[in-house]
């Protein structure tokens, strides 16, 4: 997802580097409990696909093929496929605002 300095992948152990320090910051940060980046990858793709992009577009999104897309997400496009498409910027902020109004959460147990 994010390239390295030297425009190569991570290693594993940049990756353990990185979810330990940034993304458990972010998360304690914003009063979250622990989510596994990738279930964010998944949410994104989520909602690119409620809003009525293409497959080929989300799959440009991943670095990967259309084909890929469809065995991963095919079951999201059939549940789509009769509700319509949302907005996907006025839902994620409809959650932030619901979450603003939700007691505090404790993540402090990520930095262990």
């Amino acid at each position: 997802m994010f390239p390295g300095r030297d425009d190569r992948p991570w290693s594993l152990g940049n990756w353990q580097n990185w979810r330990k320090r940034t993304h458990a910051g972010a998360l304690e940060a914003a009063d979250l409990d622990y989510i596994k980046p990738y279930a964010l990858r998944h949410s994104f793709a989520s909602l690119l696909l409620s809003e009525g992009r293409s497959v080929h577009y989300v799959a440009r999104q991943f670095g990967h093929a259309p084909s890929m897309t469809l065995d991963v997400y095919g079951h999201v496009i059939d549940e789509l496929e009769d509700g319509g498409q949302i907005d996907a910027e006025k839902e994620v902020r409809a959650a932030r605002i619901a979450r603003s109004d939700a007691p505090p959460r404790s993540v402090g147990a990520l930095r262990g």
